[in-house]
C-alpha cells in the first residue's frame, strides 16, 4: 500500500514539475514579448507637445478669426493684386510674432 502512495506520489510530483516548467516558460516567453515590444514602441513624451495644445480652443478661434478679418480688409481696401498678395504673405509671415506679443507666450 505505502509503495502505491508513493509511486502516485512520484506521478503527481513528476507532473506538478512539468507543469511548474511550463509555466516558467510561458512567463519567461511573455517577458520577452513585452521587452520587446516595449523597445519597439516609440515613448510618448506626457505633457504638451504639438502646436495645437499649446493654446486653448478660444485662444486658436481668436486668432483665425482675426487673422481672416485682417485678410479681409486687405481684399476689400487694397485694390492692386499683386499688392493684395505680397500684404497676405506678409500678415502669414508675421502671424507667429503677432501671437507671441499678443498673448505672451511662445507658439
Amino acid at each position: 500500500m505505502s509503495k502505491e502512495r508513493a509511486r502516485r506520489r512520484a506521478v503527481r510530483e513528476a507532473e506538478a514539475a512539468r507543469q511548474r516548467v511550463a509555466r516558467e516558460r510561458r512567463l519567461a516567453r511573455r517577458v520577452r514579448r513585452r521587452a520587446l515590444a516595449r523597445r519597439l514602441t516609440p515613448t510618448l513624451r506626457r505633457g504638451r507637445t504639438g502646436r495645437l495644445p499649446r493654446h486653448s480652443r478660444r485662444e486658436r478661434a481668436g486668432i483665425v478669426v482675426l487673422t481672416g478679418a485682417a485678410i479681409l480688409l486687405i481684399w476689400s481696401l487694397v485694390d492692386d493684386l499683386a499688392l493684395r498678395l505680397a500684404l497676405v504673405a506678409l500678415l502669414l509671415l508675421v502671424l507667429p510674432a503677432i501671437v507671441v506679443i499678443a498673448l505672451d507666450r511662445r507658439t
